[in-house]
């Protein structure tokens, strides 16, 4: 009796393992199956520094005087030169608005824009003299003569050249007296043959230092 029973159970026992190394077996195909990675959909991508693309930075600078003189580019120039301009009046910093005075009438001598150009000079010439700068002052009795010749007044011309002439002499600025020569030598040639310039009438102005 012990014999029948004892082989019973080895059978039982028997038959209970292999289910559960079938169902062990299928969980591990499965949990196999899970873990295959997909391929990839695109190669990978190296993102080290060395593999971004070089950027090339323009340091240059922009200076008015090397612009071309497109209508675009004196306008934009106007504007940043106009607002500075105001900032400095407001603030009475006197000096630096007399020299944004003097950008704004070079710009204006480019386009024969002469009224506005001379209604600049002149509020910078008046804040040059205030202010002691002779230098400044200098410049800007030229560029006077520059546009009153372009107006066709050539004795107002001579006269602002030779008050510049009689500065720089002055001063020793011996580079500004040679300069203011040849100006002078170049309006006596060609005065009797200069013609006036066709004149762009200023816009509304800024509000001087005298107001």
């Amino acid at each position: 009796m012990r014999i029948i029973l004892l082989i019973l159970l080895s059978t039982i026992c028997f038959t209970a393992s292999a289910q559960w190394y079938r169902i062990d077996l299928k969980l591990k195909d499965l949990t196999s199956k899970k873990q295959v990675r997909p391929e990839a959909i695109e190669p990978p991508v190296n993102h080290s520094l060395a593999r971004l693309p070089k950027v090339t930075v323009n340091k240059g600078v922009v200076v008015p005087e090397l612009l071309t003189p497109g209508a675009y580019s004196l306008d934009v120039i106007e504007t940043e030169v106009m607002k500075t301009a105001k900032h400095n009046m407001r603030f009475r910093v006197y000096n630096d608005a007399s020299y944004n005075f003097s950008e704004l009438a070079r710009m204006y001598i480019r386009q024969n824009r002469y009224a506005e150009a001379k209604w600049f000079l002149l509020q910078s010439n008046s804040i040059s003299r205030d202010e002691n700068d002779d230098k400044h002052t200098i410049a800007n009795l030229i560029d006077l003569a520059t546009v009153k010749s372009g107006l066709g007044d050539y004795i107002q011309a001579r006269q602002d050249l030779t008050e510049a002439h009689e500065l720089a002499a002055m001063h020793g600025f011996k580079d500004d007296a040679s300069l203011i020569d040849k100006k002078l030598l170049y309006l006596k040639q060609n005065e009797a043959t200069m013609q006036k310039v066709e004149v762009r009438y200023a816009e509304a102005p800024l509000n001087s230092k005298a107001e």
